[in-house]
């Protein structure tokens, strides 16, 4: 089998971690591997690494003169069986599944393409799932919570969609005494901060961090959690702002900022507390998962999927999004009774074990490509 992925973004977020994951797996099956993505990005120099064919554009330019990249995406796709791509935002009227399909009816392909996808966006179009009636397109859906969006608002026939949980790699993810004595040489903090709250991942809007901050500092305001500290790890666009802010709210002694991590095992073992505050488009994060792996609770949002693996006051709590005092609150609870956060870390990690092993979940998708092709 061949199998392709699309991946329209400079990002390096969960999504592409995956991406670069699977590509691994597979090679590593013996299954050939080809990949689309803009040059010079994680995704583009990480798959060439692990020997799959990678095809490279201008991430900007093909916005501009899409028909200049056709013949190398019709080429990059030609050998491919299945074609894998993420549902990411349009670009001035550009749509990775939309012009993935157009190029596969271009070079007449027998490629179907395969739209993933586990968040919601409301004013997301129809084609970006079923982009063209001549293109076989078979949609993946990493949360039942979106599955059932897709068939009940864009009326997507049941046949055409599939779930597929991601899960996570729960061997990896497993604490140890000397993996929590290097968390504690890679993430120094002040002596005695506790809880420790960690938010991993994309600096951006939709994520929410903004929240952990208004919390700790109403928390803070209130004479609670005198020693609460924040661990943001990660990169991008609200960097700068959440440092702002931070400085303006006065709690300097009480956030640390850390660049991106290719081992965040090592800020779950140093970590209490997995914070997650996001306000839209999501599907089921990978940073969830991984943190519960390690027996992390995870105070969240009420927001596609997570509900799905955040069983509010069993692995963590779920809030109402952009709820402030809901945030904080949840974050006392568990600080205040040590037995109810060691108790939600465990039915995390048995949730992991039992239905989220990435391990077996690879395998998952690889048997739905061959079925989705014989």
């Amino acid at each position: 089998m061949h199998i392709g992925f699309i991946e329209d973004t400079p990002l390096r977020g969960g999504t592409q971690i995956w991406v670069s994951e699977a590509v691994k797996k597979f090679v590593e099956a013996g299954e050939k591997v080809s990949v689309i993505a803009p040059e010079g990005t994680f995704v583009a120099q990480t798959c060439a690494e692990y020997g799959a064919t990678v095809t490279t554009y201008d991430f900007e330019d093909i916005v501009l003169n899409p028909d200049k990249y056709k013949q190398a995406w019709i080429a990059g796709l030609s050998p491919c069986d299945v074609a894998v791509t993420t549902v990411h935002p349009p670009r001035n009227g550009f749509h990775c599944v939309g012009f993935g399909a157009e190029c596969i009816k271009a070079g007449s392909l027998k490629t179907i393409i395969i739209p993933k996808t586990g968040s919601i966006v409301p004013w997301y179009k129809r084609e970006y799932y079923m982009p063209d009636p001549d293109v076989a397109t078979h949609v993946i859906c990493i949360t039942d919570f979106t599955r059932k969006y897709l068939e009940d608002v864009y009326k997507i026939p049941d046949e055409k969609i599939s779930l597929v949980y991601q899960g996570t790699e729960v061997d990896r993810f497993t604490s140890s005494e000397a993996s929590r004595t290097e968390a504690l040489k890679r993430y120094p903090l002040q002596k005695n901060s506790h809880p420790v709250l960690g938010s991993v991942g994309a600096m951006e809007n939709r994520k929410g961090q903004i929240i952990i901050l208004q919390a700790v500092k109403l928390l803070l305001d209130a004479g609670k959690l005198p020693d609460i500290h924040v661990m943001f790890v990660g990169e991008g666009p609200d960097e700068a702002m959440l440092k702002a802010v931070t400085k303006v709210y006065g709690l300097e002694e009480h956030i640390s900022f850390f660049p991106f991590t290719s081992e965040p095992n090592y800020v779950f073992d140093r970590i209490d507390i997995l914070a997650f505050p996001s306000f839209y488009k999501e599907g089921l994060p990978n940073v969830l998962l991984e943190a519960m792996s390690m027996k992390v609770p995870v105070i969240s949002t009420d927001l596609a999927g997570i509900p799905e693996v955040v069983f509010d006051g069993e692995t963590g709590f779920i809030t109402d999004v952009a709820n402030v005092e809901q945030f904080a609150e949840a974050i006392e609870k568990i600080t205040k009774n040590s037995e109810t956060c060691v108790e939600m870390g465990e039915k995390a990690r048995t949730l992991m074990e039992n239905k989220m092993n990435k391990k077996y979940q690879f395998d998952a998708f690889l048997e739905f490509f061959q079925k989705l092709t014989r």
